[in-house]
């Protein structure tokens, strides 16, 4: 290590020790301003430097997410980024079950279809900088107390629906009030005790699209870049707060349009149309979504705060084939460094983050009627190969023994499971959101 040498005019009482002394306190001093650094009187840590109603992330290539950042924070003490952390043991296991749930898809019931080990459901998500207090529905009705929260997207927001309605289950009972549509894809819910209201809708790509199917004649989405899903857009005045969660219908064939034209295609040979892939088209599909929220907050009649959050992706855990025995046959989480992200999921992570903290900027002109943050779940998810259905999607899938070829969902999670800590964030999320704006 190099050494800055200091001349200094010579002194009345110039002795080799003494200067020997002094040289071995300034390394010691150094050394010790280095490693404990004297804090300086700086203001406030937020995790929005604009404006104490603004969040911001990073738009950088490792882009760290707002989600959860500061809730336990003092003015001394620095924001947390949950999305950084490890999986831990945790013997006290989840707070509902098969059982005392009954708000469970069927193919998420992983116990009730007999999956045999029960490991997955022992583990909690140890941040790096701070603590994930155990969730608490009690709490989490009282700040959604006569609101309207919306899931909007696709099964991945279903997932998430579903297993925080059996978490505020345990305090109080929902009382389905709506539903509509094939496989209950538009639902309400309401907690009369507290008179809160929870909603899904079942938009895949956001903006207005057209599901390949076979009624429509369709082996192919069709998706309309520049217009918002009228579904939940129609609504958007009557929510208070929306979570957006899509991904996965992006990687699937479909024919792209902008301005009433054909912008391109994916996957789709069998069409003259340019391919163009799907990153570009995530990226515009969410420019849309959150350019719908800012302007709506502006030109809205209502006077109430707004909270909006974008669940980032979360990876599939697939090896080798979907219908094969052994799709996902892992038992434990990955431990840190024994799985790298993959370049789509971290790409699809990258664009969610980077829209978010764009929008998060425009929305300093809501005058603090809106907030947008990222729900950075990307991570905890990769490394949870353990939590997934599998061939338990259905009820005892090996009653006859051993199958080679056998459906597997690597995709979804098993409910209670890992996503449950999505909605341990989203409560402390909502809860500094709500003491920042008391």
């Amino acid at each position: 290590m190099g050494t800055t040498h200091h001349h200094h005019q010579p002194t009345s009482f110039p002795t080799k020790k003494l200067i020997t002394w002094g040289l071995y306190a300034i390394l010691f001093l150094a050394l010790h301003l280095y490693l404990f650094p004297i804090p300086l009187n700086q203001p406030k840590l937020t995790n929005h430097p604009q404006s104490q109603k603004t969040t911001t992330t990073s738009s950088s290539s490792s882009i760290p997410s707002s989600q959860g950042k500061g809730v336990e924070r003092t003015r001394s003490t620095p924001p947390c980024d949950y999305s950084d952390g490890r999986w831990v043991p945790n013997a006290r296991g989840p707070r509902y079950n098969g059982t005392s749930c009954s708000t469970i898809k069927d193919g998420q019931n992983c116990v009730a279809h007999g999956r045999p080990d029960t490991g997955y459901l022992y583990w909690r998500w140890q941040p790096s900088q701070c603590q994930i207090p155990a969730f608490d529905p009690a709490s989490f009705l009282q700040l959604i107390r006569n609101k309207h929260l919306a899931f909007v997207g696709d099964s991945m927001a279903r997932n998430q629906l579903e297993s925080l309605l059996c978490l505020l289950s345990t305090a109080s009972p929902p009382e389905l009030v709506y539903r509509d549509g094939e496989e209950n894809k538009f639902r309400r819910w309401v907690f009369h005790a507290y008179n809160a209201t929870v909603s899904i809708f079942w938009c895949p790509f956001l903006v207005k699209g057209i599901e390949k199917s076979a009624a429509s004649g369709l082996n192919h989405n069709k998706l309309y870049l520049d217009s918002p899903d009228d579904r939940w857009a129609s609504e958007l005045d009557r929510l208070d707060m929306v979570v957006f969660s899509v991904g996965h219908w992006f990687l699937h064939p479909a024919v792209y349009y902008e301005n009433k034209s054909v912008l391109g295609c994916h996957h789709c040979p069998e069409i003259n149309h340019t391919e163009i892939g799907f990153f570009d088209v995530f990226r515009k599909a969410f420019k849309t979504t959150l350019k719908e929220v800012t302007e709506r907050s502006w030109s809205s009649p209502s006077s109430s705060k707004k909270f909006v959050v974008v669940t980032t992706f979360s990876p599939a855990h697939f090896e080798g084939e979907w219908d094969k025995f052994g799709a996902c046959p892992k038992k434990e989480p990955y431990r840190e460094g024994e799985k790298e992200m993959e370049y789509m999921d971290a790409e699809m992570r990258k664009i969610e983050a980077e829209e978010v903290a764009a929008a998060a900027k425009e929305v300093v002109k809501s005058g603090g009627r809106l907030r947008i943050e990222a729900l950075d779940v990307t991570k905890l998810a990769l490394l949870r190969p353990d939590g997934h259905p599998g061939p338990y999607m259905y009820p005892n899938p090996f009653a006859d023994g051993i199958k080679e070829k056998v459906q597997n969902d690597c995709v979804h999670w098993c409910l209670p499971g890992p996503i449950d800590t999505w909605n341990e964030i989203l409560l402390e999320m909502i809860k500094r959101w709500k003491e920042e704006n008391s």
